[in-house]
């Protein structure tokens, strides 16, 4: 490394007034990534500490939180993490629209700590006033990664750790990862100086972990775009065998769950957290006079609607043949009940009975039984049904 001959001229006319300056620890223990090209500033703080020899100072190893998802950038980004000298502990969370098996299983494989968070607050906060605004869906992307980001760092402020990490690639989603989105995502989170992401870590700025020399910087990476070719080369060096596809994991970002999710805030709303976690079963009805129906589609879902009943909800069950049980949680009149008994029997399995069929109908703290006179055609009640 060639020497930087008079420093005055680089603002250091007087070495002994910047004493202060070049003996702070945060220069201690200062790693150099290989291939980096050090500006005057680095060379002239370099070379004075190398004249002064003075005596290094141990560092300890950052410690923090990585956002787990369980899929093969969020562990990709511990293995990198650990590389670069940091000890590492899971964040997972815990949604109605996200479960964390995938995560729990990606931990033991990595052998850390996994904190399970419960998001579902969170989460239906934004959906109802997302400041970002959603992505192809129901998915506030960018004010969704914001708060889980803000949740992990609070748990990082309580232990007195260095850092929150996730797995973001640069660029990798055109919408939510890339710089602009980035920077809104760090500023919003409160984190700004202790968000590592350490796949793209090269192309950001360092953070304070890495400045103060606590994760090794020339051990991250600098990975960007689309290509999964340098993950799944990165997945075979660490071994990384099982993890799901990058597509998969959170409801909000499908289609067709997100018109149910949108149907439920503009009908029912998202307060009663027990309908929005029926909204993972069943098909959807949403009837002329503004009832909803939720329609069991076998005896697992039956069973759940059944359980799931409350005072000033109505159930409908068949009686005369096997078929699907209806949870009507506000029901609005007779001309929608018509309608949902209707349904019941359509998707019954009456092509045997002979004669009607009869429902039990239980509402209001009563039952009674009601005849449902034929035809049950299928086609009729289609345009009710929520796609």
């Amino acid at each position: 490394m060639p020497m930087v001959k008079n420093p005055e001229k680089h603002g250091f006319p007087n070495l002994a007034a910047n004493q202060n300056f070049i003996d702070r620890s945060e220069f201690d223990g200062w790693l150099f990534p290989s291939g980096y090209i050090l500006d005057s500033m680095e060379c002239i703080i370099y070379h004075i500490r190398t004249a002064m020899n003075p005596k290094k100072q141990d560092i300890k190893k950052a410690r923090g939180f990585a956002l787990l998802s369980g899929g093969l950038d969020s562990q990709l980004a511990v293995c990198v993490l650990r590389d670069a000298g940091a000890e590492v502990e899971g964040v997972t969370f815990s949604t109605p629209f996200f479960s964390p098996d995938a995560a729990r299983k990606a931990a033991a494989a990595l052998g850390i700590t996994l904190h399970v968070v419960d998001f579902t607050d969170d989460e239906l906060q934004l959906i109802k006033s997302p400041p970002h605004g959603f992505g192809g869906a129901m998915n506030p992307c960018i004010d969704y990664h914001a708060r889980m980001i803000a949740r992990a760092g609070e748990m990082m402020l309580e232990r007195g750790y260095d850092f929150v990490s996730t797995g973001e690639v640069l660029n990798q989603r055109p919408m939510s990862q890339n710089r602009q989105s980035l920077g809104v995502v760090e500023r919003c989170s409160g984190l700004k100086g202790r968000l590592v992401r350490p796949l793209c870590a090269l192309l950001l700025e360092p953070t304070i972990p890495e400045q103060e020399g606590k994760i090794d910087r020339s051990r991250l990476l600098g990975l960007s775009g689309r290509r999964r070719e340098p993950q799944f080369e990165l997945a075979r060096k660490y071994g990384l065998v099982d993890y799901p596809s990058p597509a998969g994991g959170c409801k909000l970002t499908e289609k067709g769950f997100g018109r149910r999710l949108k149907d439920l805030l503009e009908h029912e709303g998202l307060d009663d957290r027990r309908l929005v976690e029926l909204l993972n079963i069943a098909r959807r009805y949403r009837l002329p006079g503004g009832s909803g129906v939720i329609l069991g589609r076998d005896a697992r879902e039956n069973a759940m609607l059944k359980e799931a009943m409350r005072p000033g909800d109505t159930l409908l069950v068949p009686v005369s043949a096997p078929g699907p049980t209806a949870l009507i949680p506000k029901l609005s009149g007779e001309a929608d009940l018509d309608i949902a008994l209707k349904l019941v029997c359509a998707f019954s399995r009456c092509d045997r009975l002979e004669g009607d069929m009869n429902v039990r109908v239980t509402s209001g703290g009563s039952t009674r039984e009601t005849t449902v006179p034929r035809p049950y055609d299928r086609a009729p009640l289609l345009p009710f049904q929520l796609l």
